[in-house]
C-alpha cells in the first residue's frame, strides 16, 4: 500500500480557447477562437537573449558526455556562442540561397549552430539521419543538396556520417564537424567557428532579422517520396510557440523540465517541443534513446536522472515506456512526480496505451494527469489544433488554436480541414507549383485531413481526426473506406504482434491489409523454430499463421460492415524502406508509397491462389 502524494499547489493547465462557428450557405463551417492571439516576439533568438538576461545561469540544454554526465548549456553561454558561430556563418556570405545543411541528429552544437543561423538571417536545413546513414543510395541527400544548394554542412560526428560528408565534399562544399575527424575529412573544427571573434556584421544582421526572415527548412516527404522544403519563417515559429502558451497556460506559470528524444528534423521535435523549451525558459534534456527495444533503455535512464513536467512522444514511445514503468515502482514514481502533462502526436494513440498511462497516474499520484494531443504539420509550425479538456479517451485533437481559422469544406461525405493564420508557411522553397497547389483561393492551407465533431454539435469538446482525405477510397460496391481511422483501429487490435498496418481494397470487393509484424513478438508465437531461423519462414509457419488468423477472424467479427471488416492480410518481411519515402525515422508509415512501392504484394493478396505469407479468412 502506498502512501498518496499530496497534490500540488493549483497550477493554470489549459488556456480558454473558446471556438466561434461561421455556418456558411454553401455548407462551409470555419470555426476560430473567440480571443486573439497575443503579441509574440519577432524571432526565436530575441526570446534566447531575453532568457540569457533574466536567467543566464539557468540551464537551457543538456545532453549526455562520453562519461555519462550531462554536458550542459546555460542561457547566458548559448546566447554568446551563438553570435561567435554567427559572425563565422557571415563571413562565409552565406545566406537565403546557400544555407547551411544539418546532417546529424539532436545535439548542444547542432542546436547552436541552428539558433546562430536565425541570429544572422542565415537558414539550416536538418536532415533525418536516415538519410545520410540508413539509406543506401544517399538519394534524398543528394535531391536536398540538389534543391538547397547548401555551401556548408554540418555533422557532429565525422565517422557516422563519413559516407554521407565524402558525397558532400566531392561537390566542393564545405563540411564541418564536432569531433577528432576534422583532419582526416579535411573538415573544418566546430570549434573555430566558436573562436570567431564577434563582429559588427553580426549586430547589423540581428537588426535585420525579423518576422518574415526565413528560419529553418524542413524537408517533408509527399506521396512520391521526394523531400519537399517547407519554409519556416521567424512569424510562423514565434505565432506558433505564442498559441501554444495560450493553450497549455501552466507553460508561462513555471519553466517547463523536458526529457525529449523526438529529432529536430521534423517540427515536433523541432519547432514544437524544442521551441517551447527555449520560448518558455525551460530546459530540454536531449534524450539519445529511441522508441525500439534497443533505444529504450537509454530513455529509461534519462528519465530515472530527469522527472519533466511535460513528457512529449509519438505513440510507439508511449508503448515502448510502458512496461518499464509498469514492472519499476521507482521509475513511475519518479516520472510522474512533477508530471502536469503527458502529449502525443505523430500518429493515433490506442485506448489501451492510453488507458493504462492513466491508471497508473492514479494508481502513483492519487490523481489522473491529463493526456492529450493536437492537429498540425511541417506547414503549420506545428500546432494549430489543441486538446484543451482532459477527455477520457484518445484521438480528440481539439479545437483551433487562438489566431488559427479552420475551414471545414465538405468533401465525399466528410468535413476537410483547411487553416489560416501566422503559424502557417509561406510556401515550398523553390516549388511556387507546389506553393500554389497548396492553398486554396482563400489563401488557407490544404491540410488534407479530415475531421469530426467529438460531440454532436458540441464544438466546445472539439474534433476528432477522421482520416486522409487523399487516402480514403471506395470498394467495388462503392462504399466508402475510412483508411486512418480504420487502420489505428486495427493496429490497435492487433497489438503486440505488428508494428504497423496500410490498408488496401481500392476497387476491390472487401478490405486487405499489408502488415508489417513485429518481429520480436511474433518469433514468440513459434518457440519450436531455431533462433536462427530466417524471419520469411518464421511468417509462414503454420503456428505463426494460425495465430494471426484467430486475431484476424476476432477484429472481424467486431466490424459492422464491409467498410470496416478486414478480410485478407499479407505478412511483410522486408520492413518500410526510408530510401524509397515508405517511413520516416519517426516510424510513420507513408500509405501512397507503401501501396505504389508494393503493388505486387497487393496483386498477389487478392489472387485466386493463396500466398504461404496471405491470410485470408
Amino acid at each position: 500500500m502506498h502512501a498518496t502524494i499530496p497534490a500540488p499547489t493549483p497550477l493554470r493547465l489549459f488556456g480558454k480557447l473558446d471556438p466561434v462557428v461561421e455556418s456558411r450557405p454553401d455548407g462551409v463551417i470555419v470555426v476560430r477562437s473567440a480571443k486573439p492571439l497575443p503579441h509574440y516576439s519577432a524571432s526565436l533568438v530575441d526570446r534566447l537573449e531575453h532568457w540569457a538576461k533574466v536567467t543566464p545561469n539557468r540551464v537551457f540544454l543538456a545532453e549526455r558526455n562520453a562519461e555519462g554526465g550531462w554536458r550542459e548549456l546555460t542561457y547566458g553561454a548559448a546566447f554568446e556562442q551563438i553570435l561567435h558561430i554567427g559572425a563565422a556563418l557571415l563571413a562565409r556570405d552565406l545566406s537565403e540561397e546557400e544555407p547551411v545543411l544539418i546532417l546529424s541528429g539532436n545535439g548542444i552544437d547542432h542546436a547552436l549552430m541552428s539558433l546562430a543561423g536565425m541570429a544572422v538571417g542565415v537558414p539550416t536545413c536538418p536532415m533525418s539521419t536516415a538519410y545520410s546513414t540508413v539509406s543506401q543510395d544517399l538519394g534524398k541527400l543528394t535531391y536536398a543538396l540538389d534543391l538547397l544548394t547548401p555551401r556548408l554542412v554540418f555533422a557532429s560526428d565525422g565517422r557516422t556520417f563519413g559516407r554521407a560528408l565524402k558525397k558532400v565534399k566531392e561537390r566542393g562544399i564545405e563540411i564541418c564537424v564536432s569531433d577528432d575527424t576534422a583532419a582526416e575529412l579535411g573538415a573544418t573544427p566546430f570549434q573555430s567557428l566558436l573562436d570567431r571573434p564577434i563582429s559588427s556584421a553580426v549586430v547589423s544582421a540581428r537588426t535585420q532579422v525579423g518576422p518574415d526572415t526565413i528560419a529553418k527548412f524542413l524537408l517533408t516527404s509527399g506521396s512520391t517520396g521526394y523531400p519537399k522544403a517547407v519554409t519556416n519563417t521567424q512569424r510562423m515559429i514565434c505565432a506558433n510557440q505564442a498559441q501554444l502558451s495560450e493553450a497549455m497556460a501552466f507553460l508561462k506559470d513555471e519553466p517547463p523540465i523536458l526529457v525529449d528524444w523526438l529529432p529536430w528534423a521534423h517540427t515536433f521535435g523541432s519547432n514544437h517541443n524544442f521551441g517551447i523549451a527555449l520560448y518558455n525558459g525551460g530546459t530540454l534534456y536531449i534524450d539519445e534513446g529511441k522508441p525500439i527495444p534497443a533505444g529504450i533503455g537509454a530513455t529509461v535512464a534519462n528519465l530515472r536522472d530527469i522527472a519533466p513536467t511535460i513528457y512529449f512522444n509519438v505513440p510507439k514511445g508511449f508503448e515502448a515506456l510502458l512496461p518499464h514503468l509498469q514492472a519499476d515502482e521507482s521509475l513511475r514514481r519518479h516520472f510522474f512526480s512533477r508530471l502536469k502533462l503527458m502529449f502525443y502526436a505523430g500518429a493515433g494513440l490506442s485506448k489501451p496505451i492510453w488507458d493504462a498511462y492513466r491508471e497508473l497516474a492514479i494508481e502513483t499520484t492519487g490523481r489522473p494527469i491529463a493526456f492529450t494531443t493536437s492537429l498540425g504539420s511541417t506547414e503549420t509550425a506545428p500546432g494549430a489544433l489543441i486538446g484543451v479538456r482532459d477527455v477520457d479517451r484518445p484521438g480528440i485533437v481539439g479545437v483551433p488554436h487562438k489566431g488559427v481559422e479552420l475551414k471545414l469544406v465538405p468533401n465525399a461525405g466528410k468535413l476537410e480541414a483547411r487553416l489560416r493564420g501566422p503559424n502557417i508557411t509561406p510556401g515550398y522553397w523553390r516549388r511556387p507549383d507546389l506553393t500554389q497547389a497548396a492553398f486554396d483561393a482563400e489563401g488557407f492551407y490544404l491540410l488534407g485531413d479530415a475531421l469530426r465533431l467529438a460531440e454532436p454539435n458540441n464544438f466546445a469538446a472539439g474534433f476528432e481526426f477522421d482520416g486522409r482525405v487523399a487516402e480514403d477510397f471506395k470498394l467495388a460496391t462503392g462504399t466508402w473506406v475510412s483508411v486512418g481511422p480504420l487502420r489505428v483501429d486495427f493496429v490497435g487490435k492487433f497489438d503486440p504482434l505488428i508494428k504497423d498496418a496500410v490498408v488496401t481494397g481500392h476497387d476491390r470487393d472487401d478490405i486487405g491489409m499489408l502488415v508489417f509484424p513485429d518481429e520480436e513478438q511474433t518469433r514468440k508465437l513459434a518457440p519450436h523454430l531455431p533462433p536462427e531461423t530466417p524471419f520469411e519462414e518464421v511468417v509462414t509457419d503454420q503456428v505463426v499463421k494460425d495465430a494471426f488468423q484467430e486475431r484476424l477472424a476476432a477484429i472481424a467479427r467486431q466490424s459492422t460492415g464491409s467498410s470496416s471488416r478486414v478480410t485478407r492480410i499479407a505478412l511483410m518481411c522486408e520492413p518500410p524502406s526510408i530510401d524509397l519515402g515508405e517511413a520516416t525515422d519517426k516510424g510513420s508509415l507513408n500509405q501512397r508509397a507503401v501501396l505504389a512501392n508494393r503493388a505486387p504484394h497487393v496483386e498477389a493478396l487478392y489472387a485466386a491462389e493463396t500466398r504461404p505469407n496471405v491470410i485470408r479468412l
